[in-house]
């Protein structure tokens, strides 16, 4: 991976969405962006590998939930349901090192290139947890996160029971965004934001970050 490219598009993203990185910041990006690549070669983690494409539509992407989490406080517990190869849940603890986060996937593969990623980089207090998020049993916790793992109300109805009282759960999606049956209202959530943005990509991709409190 070319890091001078990654980083030159890390910048100008990160700055367009108002979530500006430290040097020491976007080098962590940058270093786990060619984790990820390297990996990607025997594992199947993404299909974005192109320097600019990973800063954009992985890194800042991830990062525009920072623009949506205004009330969590310092060392919050944090959990990324269907994490994947990280995201959005790496790039937010390299952004807010406090957080205690954990990472579920299904898939035992990804989390143990996650677990090698996260002690390469010297990222502590990461949980990570081999279930399904729907099997996650006795957890709660300050906010409930997912990108781009499933439909709508499908991701409500197993992010939902996870989100202590008062907690925050935030889905990240495209361009759909409508709870079309009323999923959130029967979990107890209330939509209180939602905010609408263009990623400075090529495809001027649009996204919603939506927030329910518990």
């Amino acid at each position: 991976m070319d890091k001078q490219v990654f980083l030159a598009a890390l910048k100008t993203a990160t700055e367009a969405i108002k979530v500006p990185l430290t040097d020491e910041q976007a080098a962590q990006c940058a270093h786990f962006a060619a984790l990820v690549v390297e990996t990607n070669q025997t594992l199947n983690l993404t299909r974005i590998t192109e320097p600019e494409a990973m800063a954009v539509k992985h890194f800042a992407d991830s990062l525009t939930l920072l623009l949506a989490i205004l009330e969590l406080k310092h060392g919050a517990r944090v959990c990324d349901v269907g994490t994947g190869a990280g995201f959005p849940g790496v790039p937010l603890k390299i952004v807010r090192p406090d957080l205690q986060l954990t990472l579920v996937d299904s898939l035992r593969k990804r989390l143990s290139f996650l677990e090698s990623a996260l002690e390469t980089l010297e990222i502590p207090n990461v949980t990570l947890i081999h279930t399904r998020a729907e099997e996650l049993k006795n957890a709660r916790f300050d906010l409930v996160t997912a990108r781009a793992v499933a439909a709508l109300p499908k991701l409500i109805g197993w992010c939902a029971p996870l989100v202590k009282p008062g907690g925050l759960f935030v889905a990240m999606k495209g361009v759909e965004v409508e709870d079309d049956e009323g999923v959130a209202a029967k979990f107890g959530l209330t939509l209180i934001r939602q905010i609408e943005l263009t990623l400075p990509d090529r495809e001027s991709s649009r996204r919603n970050v939506l927030v329910w409190v518990k």
